[in-house]
């Protein structure tokens, strides 16, 4: 009998058994491919906090890509509104890395082999065994070449994407939830200056992005609403939209890309929004099979290393003598939400892809002229700072001290600014009546801004 089961050997998989077999338990990982294997399209992006986990676990080590640049810094331009700054640090980690999936996933299996994790390739699980009372006690399924197996383990964890078997059998129900927002195109592009940083841009409900990668190469492509996908055609075709796309926002960078050659076919990458619940008697969700969101913040990875680092830590607690399980996968549960709740509702909002306003411009523009500001931004895109931390009350109170005045601000921007500083007799009063008329403003991250508990 194992004390874990990991069904699905990716990134929340594969770090979810690396984990629990370094604390010295018997866990046994499952998948139906075999590694290398490549999966559906992914950007790759690793923001801060999953490349300081990464690098802890020596993963990256075993990567052992020198090709894989460090990237600094993030940009976002919005019109003719440009914030840029470095990433904050965690732990010392203040880069992201964007390397080859299919070497990323393989570095994880093999490293939670060497963990003392069992490995079991084409294996496809179809049944959870439960006893009298319903709760799971293992699996059941089939192993290529191999035939029917089943296994007993003290907690089973579907690590198996989005459309995951185990939540389906487990009856986990979703939250939360919200159709595909945006889709996008993307592919690998070569001969294109590679500065260590990630731009993204916005104009005309269109999100170009760009960033380097592995082995001299570029990632390039640009995210619509749904609605405004383009219909399907050749890749030349494509080359054409994005090129185009890219020249609105970005005449010089279009050049470059005309100037170079795509290294690949394009990609697709759309998925729908929805939250599960992740555990229940003898069982636990992680990673994409416990919440999807929208790639457009590539924040992935990134959730799948740190909510496997959640549950493993949780699981560990149980079987080290802590309290029931049951217990312990209702704290991860908490820990979970904590984790994705908040830049789950930022993604959503970002996945829109709407044309910011004169006065979300103005406001960015003010973000630009402040280096805490701007940093805090470009860490709440990253995952590094959370989205009611950085959308808080004393934030933008005094985000308006670096309005460009010259430049002419907004009308309402002005009154704003006029309620928070100039009202004499109750500056308390007209100061929350700001953040409510600020807040409806910014959609889903106005209700970040008066969820807060920041003063």
């Amino acid at each position: 009998m194992y004390d874990a089961i990991v069904v699905g050997a990716r990134i929340s998989g594969a770090s979810t058994a690396l984990l629990l077999a370094r604390l010295g338990h018997r866990v046994l990982l499952v998948d139906r491919a075999r590694f290398p294997s490549p999966t559906s399209s992914s950007t790759n992006l690793i923001h801060p906090p999953g490349v300081q986990r990464l690098t802890q676990w020596g993963v990256l080590d075993r990567l052992g890509d020198p090709t894989i640049p460090r990237i600094g810094r993030y940009r976002l331009e919005s019109g003719p509104v440009r914030l840029e700054a470095g990433l904050p640090a965690v732990e010392g980690v203040d880069y992201a890395l964007s390397p080859p999936r299919v070497k990323l996933d393989e570095a994880l299996v093999r490293c939670a082999a060497d963990a003392g994790a069992e490995v079991r390739e084409e294996t496809s699980v179809q049944e959870l065994l439960r006893d009298a009372d319903g709760t799971v006690v293992g699996v059941a399924g089939t192993v290529k070449g191999s035939g029917r197996f089943q296994e007993k383990a003290t907690v089973v964890i579907g690590a198996d994407g989005k459309n995951s078997k185990v939540a389906r059998l487990a009856g986990a129900e979703q939250y939360r939830s919200e159709p595909v927002l945006s889709k996008s195109l993307w592919t690998y592009w070569e001969g294109l200056p590679q500065p260590p940083l990630v731009r993204t841009y916005r104009k005309n409900r269109r999100h170009p992005f760009t960033w380097p990668t592995h082995d001299g190469l570029s990632i390039v492509g640009v995210a619509w609403p749904t609605a405004d996908f383009p219909s399907p055609g050749s890749d030349e075709a494509t080359d054409r939209s994005v090129i185009a796309a890219l020249a609105d926002v970005d005449p010089e960078f279009a050049e470059e890309v005309r100037a170079g050659r795509r290294a690949g076919r394009w990609l697709t990458g759309s998925v729908p929004n929805f939250l599960r619940r992740p555990h229940g008697p003898g069982w636990a969700l992680v990673g994409d099979a416990s919440a999807t969101r929208d790639p457009i913040t590539a924040s992935g990875i990134t959730h799948a290393v740190l909510g496997a680092e959640l549950l493993a830590e949780a699981v560990h607690r149980s079987l080290s003598g802590g309290r029931a399980m049951h217990l312990e996968l209702a704290a991860y549960a908490r820990a979970r939400d904590a984790l994705v709740r908040d830049h789950y509702d930022y993604t959503r909002d970002y996945a829109r892809i709407l044309d910011h306003s004169l006065e979300e411009r103005a406001l960015i523009e003010a973000m630009s002229r402040s280096p805490w500001h701007a940093r805090g931004m470009i860490g709440l895109f990253a995952t590094v700072v959370p989205p009611t931390e950085f959308y808080s009350r004393r934030t933008f109170r005094e985000l308006f001290d670096f309005l460009d005045e010259e430049g002419g601000l907004p009308r309402n921007i002005r009154m704003l600014r006029w309620l928070l500083h100039a009202v004499p007799g109750r500056p308390e009063a007209t100061a929350r009546l700001a953040d409510r008329l600020l807040a409806a403003r910014l959609g889903l991250m106005g209700e970040l801004l008066l969820r807060s508990t920041a003063a």
